[in-house]
């Protein structure tokens, strides 16, 4: 009986061993951080992964991601400069910095999404304030929004850095619109791109009419040049053409000849159709010319 007891106590005594050595060991992993607290105070935190040890009793531990979260917060209501309404949809991509300053802060996720949430929508709600609806919603380039973006951005980051917290990114999913002021903007911005439809279809047309003006003045230009070239070649033409006659009858028997062709070139012409008779009066050269041949 003494022997079973003395067993049992030993058992016991190895079970309370085991037990407080799990609890002595803590393992930290690459992508956290452990925060060693005595009596809810930090003692340590432990920044690089491996096995470590701890007092069983007096001290517990907690941790802390590294990654970089992201908070998708709820959608909130802002009003622009111009009094108009407007929904605003963003998620905030942050991580914990400084662990010792986060636990003694805030302590809890909770307590900082809670904290995120306020500092965002505070800045959201105050920039949005200085800018007319026009400047958020239009056709412009995106990236001119990405201004807006940033500056958000930066506020909510100084602010954040004395609760550890770093802030990666704050990004707007979309903007929504009341359903009271949605034809209202609709509208503003059909009529926005019809005056630039207009404006461009003007340019073009403008610019259609100075290239056609233009074309027109050239074709002119090189018409006249061409006539006048043409002209010019025909009165050379014919100037050679009475030259090379002035050299070929030169003589009064070649302008005799001359004369005789052409009255045949005359005869030829008038003896088209079937009707061959031709009238004449007696004075005519080719009557002359046709006597002269039955002589």
């Amino acid at each position: 009986m003494k022997k079973l007891v003395t067993m049992i106590v030993v058992l016991i005594i190895m079970l309370i061993g085991i037990l407080l050595v799990g609890s002595s060991v803590y393992v930290v992993a690459e992508d956290q951080y452990a925060c060693v607290l005595r009596f809810d105070k930090i003692e340590k935190v432990i920044s690089e992964a491996g096995l470590y040890f701890k007092s069983p009793v007096f001290e517990r531990v907690e941790y802390y991601s590294k990654k970089t979260l992201v908070y998708d917060i709820e959608p909130s209501s802002v009003i622009t400069k111009d009094k108009l309404a407007m929904t605003v949809d963003f998620y905030i991509a942050w991580e914990i910095s400084d662990p010792l300053t986060f636990y003694r802060t805030l302590g809890r996720i909770d307590n900082a999404k809670a904290k995120l949430d306020s500092l965002t929508y505070s800045n959201v709600k105050n920039i949005m304030g200085t800018l007319n609806q026009a400047d958020i919603i239009n056709e412009d380039d995106p990236r001119e929004r990405n201004e807006i973006y940033k500056k958000i951005t930066d506020n909510v980051r100084v602010e954040a850095e004395v609760y550890g917290i770093n802030i990666r990114d704050i990004k707007i999913k979309r903007f929504d619109l009341p359903t009271t002021n949605e034809s209202s903007v609709y509208e503003r911005m059909i009529s926005e791109r019809n005056k630039l439809a207009a404006t461009i279809i003007a340019e073009a047309e403008k610019e259609a009419s100075i290239i056609k003006t233009q074309a027109d003045v050239e074709y002119n230009v090189k018409l006249s040049d061409t006539t006048l070239e043409a002209k010019k070649l025909v009165a050379e033409g014919e100037e050679e053409y009475m030259r090379i006659l002035a050299e070929t009858f030169d003589t009064g028997d070649k302008q005799e000849f001359y004369r005789f062709t052409r009255l045949l070139d005359v005869l030829k012409a008038s003896l088209t159709g079937e009707d061959k008779t031709v009238i004449l009066s007696k004075d005519s050269e080719l009557a002359e010319l046709l006597l002269g041949l039955g002589n």
